[in-house]
């Protein structure tokens, strides 16, 4: 699927949150607000569980999630992974409920659930009928407060996360290059440690390795429930006192710095792997999103990146893809903008026959080169920005978007009307500043270069049967 603005999947959903602050752009190009659409509302409970509610009455559905600010960043060297693991554990049992017995009951109301870990938080959430609103809040509170389960019960578990790491890693060339590039990249971060955890970890791993990270990090301090759908902020303020409200306040661990010293030279890897093409990837160092009132540069650099390969037809498609002369099947380009670690800005492609991953690199090197010498058009940049627009007004017809965005800022530390503050900041970006950017962060010293080289394939290797009892974990959609 082609990337359509490397920012929609964080930003076009924002605007569905909290409508405090009006958007600052030309009127004339923005959508009028739904009246079904209102502000949301934030509150805390008195043992530090921050709550957001968003009413949003075009459906009788509703939605609970729960994100923990917490994942594989926080994690210490020789338990990568133990974040994942947790989430898993989960699911196996409370002091009332035995395992799997939460998916059951989520099951029987008639809602859907799953779970979600990244490197910054861990997420769980539960799609309902807004009657059942009250049952899934008494069980997540549970599951958040009293999770236990026998070691017998992990054991097996683990099983099932090692096999998810073969499967959705160590079977697929670019998850193992990317695994390797972001191992490459960071140094000090722990961003260079897999979500999923390294398989020597995920081998050594025991049962109490995962209840100690339970017990220290899964505190209401360091955690949101927002609430999104069919509801009304009184319901669900007495709903959540009185079943999140009992739960004993305990300090959040205090997080050291690990920041990511200066690089200073280009690195590169070659990875082997069997595989039918090569593929190469660039990974320059770009600053991330600090405040909201700061630098144009994280903005500055998104937008470079959705000129680039922002929609079919952009610059790198037109250059790298197209004509008798193309150098690529396909070609991408992403940055990070807002994250609890450093943030990378990632050209990447495929070769197209007889061209070589160097032949990639250079073209894609130039066209950033290009833009950092000749700038761009504003047609280029009103296109990207009427593009934001359809994506926000097509956003706020999801209610996991609107809860997923909510969770998410929380997590950054963002305030509520982010989502209208970070959009009038990108729509504010000139071509200047998008110039400026491109000739500033993607020199030597900021890159490193991933390139597969592709090996023979097994041709009578079998696709992996799935695991008993695995679950199909991941961010909602």
């Amino acid at each position: 699927m082609k990337r359509l603005l490397p920012l929609l999947c964080l930003l076009a959903g924002l605007a569905a949150s909290a409508q405090t602050v009006p958007p600052p752009a030309p009127s004339s190009l923005l959508p009028e607000p739904s009246e079904a659409l209102v502000q949301a509302t934030q509150f805390r409970l008195e043992n530090g569980l921050t709550v957001i509610v968003k009413p949003d009455r075009r459906a009788p559905t509703a939605v609970q999630m729960l994100w923990v600010r917490v994942g594989s960043m926080d994690e210490v060297d020789g338990t990568s992974g133990v974040a994942h693991a947790l989430e898993h554990m989960m699911f196996k049992g409370t002091w009332d409920l035995k395992p799997g017995e939460f998916s059951r009951r989520v099951a029987a109301l008639g809602g859907q659930e799953n779970a979600f870990t990244g490197t910054d938080n861990t997420g769980y959430y539960q799609q309902i009928p807004a009657s059942r609103l009250e049952q899934v809040m008494k069980l997540e509170a549970d599951r958040f407060a009293h999770n236990q389960w026998p070691d017998e019960e992990f054991k097996k578990e683990i099983e099932v996360v090692k096999e998810e790491r073969r499967m959705r890693t160590e079977d697929s060339p670019r998850a193992r290059l990317y695994e390797a590039l972001n191992a490459a990249v960071f140094e000090a971060s722990p961003y260079h440690r897999p979500v999923v955890g390294w398989m020597s970890d995920l081998d050594a791993m025991t049962a109490d390795d995962v209840r100690d990270f339970y017990h220290r990090w899964y505190v209401p301090a360091n955690a949101v429930l927002v609430v999104a759908g069919e509801v009304d902020v009184a319901q669900v303020r007495r709903l959540a006192e009185k079943y999140y409200g009992g739960i004993p306040a305990r300090p959040v661990p205090v997080r050291k710095p690990r920041l990511e010293p200066l690089q200073i030279g280009l690195r590169r890897i070659d990875f082997k792997a069997p595989a039918e093409q090569s593929y190469v990837a660039l990974a320059f160092k770009v600053p991330q999103l600090q405040t909201l009132d700061g630098s144009n540069d994280a903005f500055a650099l998104t937008v470079l990146a959705a000129v680039l390969d922002g929609y079919s037809g952009a610059r790198l498609d037109r250059a790298l893809t197209q004509g008798p002369d193309r150098v690529a099947d396909s070609a991408d380009a992403s940055c990070g903008l807002v994250g609890r670690g450093p943030q990378l800005c990632i050209l990447d492609g495929v070769p197209a026959q007889g061209k070589t991953t160097a032949q990639v690199e250079a073209a894609l090197r130039a066209q950033v080169a290009k833009v950092a010498l000749e700038g761009v058009s504003e047609a280029e940049l009103n296109r990207v920005k009427t593009q934001w627009i359809a994506g926000r007004v097509y956003q706020r017809d999801s209610l996991m978007s609107q809860a997923r965005e909510l969770g998410s800022n929380w997590v950054q530390g963002l305030p509520l009307d982010a989502d209208e503050r970070i959009i009038a900041r990108l729509r504010a970006v000139t071509a200047d500043q998008v110039r400026a950017v491109a000739g500033k962060y993607f020199g030597d010293d900021q890159l490193t270069v991933a390139v597969l080289l592709p090996q023979p394939m097994d041709k009578n290797r079998q696709p992996r049967a799935p695991v008993p009892g695995m679950r199909d974990d991941g961010a909602p959609s």
